[in-house]
C-alpha cells in the first residue's frame, strides 16, 4: 500500500462529470469553473498514473481505469453521505407515513428507502402506493405525512420538484401495429386519472380516433395489458417497466407535454423524523432524475 488518499471532492466531481456527460455541466453543478474541474481530474490522474477519460467524437468517455475508479467512487460517496446523514440524524426516531403513485415504485424507491434506513435507522417508514385521489384523501385525513404525486395542483402544501416528460408506451417485441383508419387502442387507468385525461386530450387535439381497449384501477394492470398487446398507454418516460418501451411520436401519436411532480405535506408542521426523511428522499430523487440541487 502506498498510502495514497483519494480526495472526496474530486471523486464527487468525477462522478458528476460522468453522469452529466461533460466537465462543463459538472462545473456548473459543483459550483466551480471548468478549468478548476479539469485541474481536479488532472490531479487525480497524476495520483493514479493513468488517464480517467479519452476523447470519443466531440465528447469524453471513461478509460478502463476511469471505469474502475468511477465504480469505487460511487461506493465511497454513498458511504460518506450516509455517514454524514447518520451523524446528523442521531437520536431522531419516529414513524413516517409516506404515499406515492405506483409509477414511482418502479426504479428509485428501493434506493431511497435503503438510504433513509442507513442514514436514520431509528426512523420507521410506512409506504403506501396508490392512486392520486386515494393518497390525497389519506393525506388530508392525517393518515399520511408526505405524498409524492403527479399532476396539476392548486394546493398550497405542494412543493414542485420538477416536470417530467410524458410518453406513449407499448410493448417491446412484437410492437403493436397502429392501423391507419382504425382507432388507437388505449390501455389506461380508470377515471379520474391525470394520464388518462392527457392521452385522450392529446389524441382529440390531433384529430386521431381512439378507443379504450382496457381500463384498470391498477397501474400494474395497465402494464400487463400493454405487454399483452391490448393497446398502448401514456405515463412518464421515467417509469417504464423493462418489458415495455417508449414509442417515438408519429403522425398518429402526437407529441406530449410534461407533467409536474409535487411533494405534498398536508400543510402540517413536520416532525423531526418527517423532516429528516424528506431530506433524504429529495436528495435521492434529485440524483435519480439528475436535477440541480
Amino acid at each position: 500500500m502506498d498510502g495514497t488518499n483519494l480526495d472526496i471532492d474530486i471523486l464527487r466531481t468525477l462522478v458528476t462529470a460522468q453522469r452529466l456527460g461533460g466537465f462543463n455541466r459538472a462545473a456548473q453543478r459543483v459550483g466551480r469553473s471548468q478549468s478548476a474541474v479539469s485541474q481536479q481530474i488532472r490531479r487525480l490522474e497524476e495520483q493514479l498514473g493513468k488517464p480517467m477519460f479519452r476523447k470519443q467524437g466531440r465528447g469524453l468517455v471513461p478509460t478502463e481505469a476511469g471505469d474502475v475508479i468511477l465504480t469505487y467512487a460511487r461506493r465511497i460517496l454513498d458511504l460518506n453521505d450516509e455517514a454524514v446523514a447518520a451523524a446528523r440524524g442521531i437520536a431522531v426516531g419516529g414513524t413516517v407515513r409516506f404515499g406515492l403513485q405506483t409509477d414511482l415504485t418502479e426504479n428509485w424507491l428501493p434506493k431511497a428507502l435503503a438510504r433513509a434506513k442507513n442514514a436514520h435507522p431509528e426512523i420507521q417508514v410506512e409506504v403506501s402506493a396508490d392512486r392520486y385521489a386515494v393518497l390525497i384523501d389519506r393525506l388530508d385525513r392525517g393518515q399520511l405525512d408526505l405524498a409524492l404525486l403527479f399532476g396539476r395542483t392548486r394546493r398550497s402544501d405542494g412543493q414542485r420538484i420538477t416536470a417530467l416528460p410524458m410518453a406513449w408506451i407499448g410493448r417491446r417485441k412484437p410492437g403493436l401495429v397502429l392501423e391507419r383508419g382504425q382507432p388507437v387502442p388505449l390501455a389506461l387507468c380508470s377515471a379520474p386519472c391525470y394520464f388518462r385525461e392527457a392521452a385522450i386530450d392529446a389524441l382529440n387535439e390531433a384529430g386521431v380516433p381512439w378507443q379504450i381497449a382496457f381500463s384498470s384501477l391498477s397501474v400494474h394492470g395497465v402494464w400487463a395489458a400493454v405487454d399483452a398487446g391490448l393497446g398502448i398507454t401514456l405515463r412518464t418516460a421515467t417509469s417504464v417497466p423493462r418489458q415495455l418501451t417508449t414509442i417515438k411520436p408519429r403522425p398518429r401519436l402526437p407529441r406530449l407535454p410534461k407533467v409536474d411532480l409535487f411533494l405534498h405535506d398536508g400543510g402540517r408542521e413536520p416532525s423531526k423524523a418527517v423532516s429528516r426523511f424528506k431530506e433524504t428522499l429529495l436528495e435521492t430523487l434529485r440524483e435519480h432524475l439528475q436535477l440541480a440541487p
